[in-house]
């Protein structure tokens, strides 16, 4: 049973990883491939992490695990908001296809962060 719940943690993690690398080969612009990074290669990692802290079975390794994958899930998707807000202040364009502009970019700012 503890080979079959590693196994399906591993095939998960690889698959939301594999979701993650898609995401940044076919979105259109950053500011989607910072989402798709941020969520899918988190939460991908988080489970590639967790079968290995099953597979060792021991309560260090595990412990160690624990933090690695609390401090992703801490960081990373702040990493992509910072990321993604340095990128709109410094007008990477957004994608054409893109309806809505929440921020409301003027184009005759200086580009600076308020």
């Amino acid at each position: 049973m503890r080979i079959l719940l590693i196994e399906t943690l591993l095939i998960s993690g690889v698959v939301f990883a594999m979701v993650a690398a898609v995401g940044i080969i076919r979105f259109p612009d950053v500011f989607m491939r910072l989402s798709a990074n941020a969520k899918a290669a988190t939460l991908g990692s988080s489970f590639i992490l967790g079968a290995t802290a099953l597979h060792f079975d021991d309560v260090r390794i595990s412990a160690k695990i624990a933090a690695i994958i609390v401090f992703l899930v801490l960081t990373g998707p702040v990493a992509a908001h910072m990321i993604g807000r340095a990128a709109y202040y410094g007008k990477v364009p957004l994608w054409k296809g893109t309806i809505c502009d929440e921020l409301g970019r003027d184009d005759d700012t200086d580009g600076s962060i308020p």
